[in-house]
């Protein structure tokens, strides 16, 4: 029986990476980001001007800090056609090993034992057949066609977050993922507020290198960044798009408005205020983790659709506490793709009728829907993670 079962789930696995293969073939698999990530790297290695190029038809720009165009510069010296190979195989792996650590997360246990997460490594076949159908939720697969960091930015916070408190070094993965893509930079005041002040400060002090050393190899572009690229949020893309599932493209395509400004900053400062308490607040750290980077996704400017790859670890979760349903109408509601359904030609996402307003936003009304259940529940405070010290005190004790 259990051969059985294992086969089914290797062909599953099969058949699913073969129907990718083949979609990306007729597609012709544009990767339009990795193409900007390539021309990063060949500005840096040529001494371009990073942030005053645009490539592709769409004539997108260079939207991440000089550190991140650094490490693009390997991707400068392959053709294009081995280079999108690469990321095609690369982000696959990239998604089992996103699947594996959300299994770590979901197992990891509550207060008063908040050590490492037991061991429950899912079987191969089990890995396999999980990875395969993650590959469809629709923030993995625009990650993968868009030739996206999403994946491996998510790993490395998710990795740090995961390893046990007595693990040295612990924070400096997620201020490297700062670093590169400044979102994750929100879980710094998360572990200081659980009480982690050491990892919020290895974290802090990561970041803060990633930022020094762009700006001795770079000084140029990083005072360019830093002082004025980073706030035109305009360059980055239209935030009223349906592609922009954060709070401010709800409330801008809500409104007809396509610069909210003040009807989007309060909401933004409350909910960010809210989410971070409601972390903080959770008795388990997994469900903290996951509010925390839901919290982040709702209040930045722009969350395009292939940032909300969280949905695996908020999957992996559900399904960890017994929660089928929920966890099948979650899996649904990022596998629909109902707002790329909608008509959203040219302003048109400023005109949706009300029934159609929950259908351009299901990530950040299901996001919405996460704290406002987290509120609901009213979990008592959490007791402190241990600190590398203690837990080393203890053990010799």
């Amino acid at each position: 029986m259990r051969k059985r079962t294992n086969a089914l789930l290797v062909a599953l696995c099969v058949v699913s990476f073969a129907a990718f293969a083949a979609l990306c073939v007729l597609r012709g698999a544009p990767m339009a980001d990795l193409l900007v990530y390539r021309a990063e790297g060949a500005a840096v290695a040529h001494g371009g001007d990073l942030y005053g190029f645009t490539v592709t038809r769409w004539r997108l720009p260079a939207t991440y800090p000089p550190f991140a165009a650094i490490l693009f510069v390997p991707a400068a010296w392959l053709p294009v056609p081995v280079l999108k190979a690469a990321f095609l195989v690369g982000n696959t792996l990239l998604l089992a090993v996103l699947v594996a650590l959300s299994a770590r997360l979901a197992a990891r246990p509550a207060p008063p034992h908040p050590g490492p997460a037991p061991r429950t490594p899912l079987s191969p076949p089990l890995l396999c057949a999980a990875t395969a159908l993650c590959l469809w939720l629709e923030p993995v697969f625009q990650t993968l066609l868009f030739g996206q960091i999403n994946l491996a930015v998510t790993c490395l916070v998710l990795w740090d977050l995961t390893r046990p408190p007595a693990a040295r070094y612990r924070g400096v993965a997620l201020g490297i993922a700062a670093g590169v893509k400044l979102t994750p930079a929100v879980f710094v005041p998360y572990l200081f507020l659980t009480g982690r002040r050491r990892e919020a400060a290895t974290a802090t002090a990561a970041l803060t290198g990633t930022v020094l050393l762009g700006g001795l190899l770079l000084p140029a572009a990083s005072a360019d960044f830093w002082t004025r690229r980073l706030y035109q949020t305009g360059r980055v893309g239209k935030a009223w798009i349906v592609d922009n599932q954060s709070l401010r493209g709800l409330l801008a395509r809500a409104l007809g408005d396509p610069a909210p400004g003040p009807s989007w900053a309060l909401p933004a400062v409350a909910v960010g205020a809210a989410g971070l308490y409601l972390a903080v607040r959770a008795r388990e750290d997994r469900h903290g983790i996951l509010l925390t980077a839901f919290t982040a996704l709702l209040v930045s400017p722009i969350s395009w659709s292939h940032h909300w790859v969280w949905c695996v670890p908020l999957l992996a979760v559900l399904l960890a506490e017994g929660r089928p349903a929920t966890a099948a109408l979650t899996a649904t509601a990022f596998t629909a793709r109902t707002f790329w359904l909608l008509p959203h030609e040219g302003d048109r996402d400023l005109h949706f009728s009300w029934w159609q307003q929950p259908l351009a936003a299901p990530y950040p009304l299901l996001a919405l829907a996460l704290l406002a259940s987290a509120a609901v529940l009213g979990r008592p405070p959490r007791q402190p993670v241990p600190s590398a010290r203690m837990s080393s005190a203890s053990t010799i004790r």
